[in-house]
């Protein structure tokens, strides 16, 4: 066997170099077109550019189209096979929308702290997994609680609104329609065919408003000691939130405002001085919000 020509080594040497140079410039490039990617997909999520509203406005409208879906679920699951695929193409894009806000969060781990996140996880897990947590597909509707409820939608929808009454309502209305939603799917999910007022789902409605707003006219009741503890359930806390809110409607509006000095959050809109220490304070005018 004849031995390589110091010519042939430094051949093969050269051809290695030029190999390893070749991996690094494409592992360097594949770096910046990540992080580039990542860039993108925050502006996306966080930018004020006419491209990254339109986006996020898009996002919302089907947000809104998949609550839908998620409160009509008990009727459309009669649908058959074509439920079962909607139901899949919603998994992918929560699935897809979870990991890019994720990917777009400064501090992953700030981001999983926040209580909304987990709530959507969860949805996210009945929509993966039905055989397993199908019977708490009604939490999904928790859905708008979260949207309306996050910094996303208001930075896009309601820039103009943050921090005022109407943020204020609306997320005490988002509580209330969110809370009757889940009681109702509550309500189909456990008692139809186990009580002969629950024959369908807007039986179960009817029992929850009624319930709820202490109407009682008593031709819908749920029977047994369970049944009397959730009645009182959806009792007290329909009084809690409707009280809620009336006072976020009725009670004089303060506008957010953190004190330098004491750190109270909330002021009259033409408070000059903080009513805690005494500060002077600068609040800007509602219409330059």
């Amino acid at each position: 066997m004849s031995q390589p020509t110091p010519i042939g080594q430094a051949k093969r040497q050269a051809r290695t170099t030029q190999d390893r140079a070749r991996r690094e410039r494409a592992e360097v490039s594949g770096g910046r077109d990540g992080l580039r990617l990542r860039a993108r997909i925050r502006a996306l999520y966080h930018g004020d550019s006419p491209a990254a509203v339109k986006f996020r406005l898009a996002i919302i409208l089907i947000d809104f189209l998949i609550i839908g879906f998620f409160i009509a679920a008990p009727i459309l699951r009669e649908a058959g096979w074509v439920f079962y695929v909607i139901d899949g193409l919603i998994a992918l894009f929560l699935m897809l929308d979870l990991a890019a806000r994720a990917w777009a969060y400064t501090d992953i781990k700030d981001w999983l702290k926040r209580p909304v996140v987990w709530v959507d996880l969860f949805i996210l897990a009945t929509l993966l997994a039905p055989d397993l947590l199908g019977n708490f597909g009604f939490l999904r509707v928790l859905r708008l609680w979260t949207l309306l409820n996050s910094d996303f939608f208001w930075k896009t929808i309601g820039k103009k609104f943050d921090d005022t009454r109407v943020e204020e309502t609306t997320r005490a209305i988002a509580a209330l329609v969110t809370f009757i939603f889940v009681v109702t799917g509550f309500v189909y999910e456990t008692f139809r065919g186990r009580h002969e007022g629950i024959t369908g789902y807007l039986d179960a409605l009817y029992f929850t408003v009624a319930t709820l707003t202490t109407t009682g006219f008593g031709d819908i009741t749920l029977t047994g000691n369970w049944g009397r503890v959730l009645s009182i359930v959806v009792m007290l806390t329909g009084i809690t939130l409707f009280l809620r809110l009336a006072q976020t409607i009725v009670r004089p509006h303060k506008v957010k405002f953190p004190c330098d000095v004491c750190g109270l959050q909330k002021h009259d809109p033409a408070a000059v001085h903080c009513k805690a220490c005494g500060t002077v304070l600068c609040i800007p005018d509602e219409g330059h919000h």
